[in-house]
């Protein structure tokens, strides 16, 4: 718990507050780490923990969960009314707040599960989301998946894996890995200080339907994950990896897919609901991850 604090907190905090005195640094900032540095980062990730290809069947687990999750939710339209929070509710931000994570608090052999994690979770959010909350536009293409900074560094790191300096630039990109995962971290803080400039008093069916979709993003996405990592025997190490990024925060990606969709429908339907899903599930992941982490290492 105390060290998954001084991992995560200080950039987090010291974000929140930059975001509220510079509001337009996040969109000075994003740029250039989105299209340079997460891919560097992942790439040193993938790198650094050996490549773990022969996980890469569990790929088609943790697609299925997201998946099934994600068609669940979406018939609860009484329970989660809006379309942001039922894709809310099931994907994560796994590559700002869930890598920084697994750094935090399991060995870097791990990294490689969490990256695979991240990877399906973007497909699925980019390919589902916006024909979910944007169901009149065109649908995303290869192109725009194969721009996503997770594909691109799969894509970097795979041939590099197969060289014979893959270990060597493995241990040269450690150190600026984990410092581009702070500035994320710093940049998810500043994104939750504009959006508490943002939320107004709930009602109480915007109260329900937002403890619903926590409920099921903080607690019941990772206890669905641990019963099945327990039940197919994987490795502690793989369970521990799965179970964490399942119960890592509302990613922010939802938030700016429900801007994108408000933005061509005038209005604020969307919005809304994702910026309170996005701020609760990330406070409350502080406290949650650290239990979710202790339970699997006690199964």
């Amino acid at each position: 718990m105390v060290r998954l604090l001084l991992e995560l907190a200080p950039c987090l905090l010291a974000g929140v507050w930059l975001g509220r005195r510079f509001p337009g640094l996040p969109g000075q900032l994003a740029p250039a780490l989105l299209r340079w540095g997460m891919p560097l980062s992942l790439t040193g990730l993938l790198l650094k923990s050996g490549m773990p290809l022969s996980s890469i069947p569990m790929a088609g687990l943790i697609a299925a969960i997201t998946s099934g999750g994600l068609l669940l939710c979406l018939q609860l339209p009484s329970l989660l009314p809006s379309r942001s929070l039922q894709l809310g509710a099931i994907v994560g931000n796994t590559g700002y707040f869930g890598l920084p994570l697994a750094i935090a608090l399991l060995p870097s052999e791990a990294l490689g599960f969490s990256v695979i994690y991240d990877l399906i979770g973007t497909l699925i959010t980019w390919s589902a989301g916006p024909l979910l909350l944007s169901p009149d536009q065109s649908r995303p293409s290869a192109l725009s998946l194969l721009k996503t900074p997770v594909v691109q560094a799969l894509l970097l790191a795979l041939p590099l894996g197969l060289t014979p300096w893959g270990t060597v630039l493995g241990q040269w990109l450690w150190l600026p890995a984990r410092l581009v995962l702070w500035l994320l971290l710093l940049l998810v803080g500043m994104r939750l200080g504009l959006v508490l400039q943002r939320i107004h008093r709930d009602d109480d069916r915007q109260r329900l339907s937002l403890h619903a979709a926590l409920a099921i993003k903080i607690l019941a996405l990772p206890a669905v994950m641990a019963l099945a990592t327990s039940l197919l025997h994987l490795p502690e190490l793989m369970r521990q990896a799965l179970v964490l990024q399942a119960a890592a925060p509302t990613a922010m990606s939802v938030l700016l897919l429900a801007e994108a969709a408000d933005a061509q429908n005038n209005s604020d339907k969307e919005t809304l609901p994702a910026a309170r899903l996005v701020l609760w599930s990330s406070g409350l992941s502080l406290i949650s991850l650290p239990l979710w982490f202790q339970l699997t290492a006690a199964m």
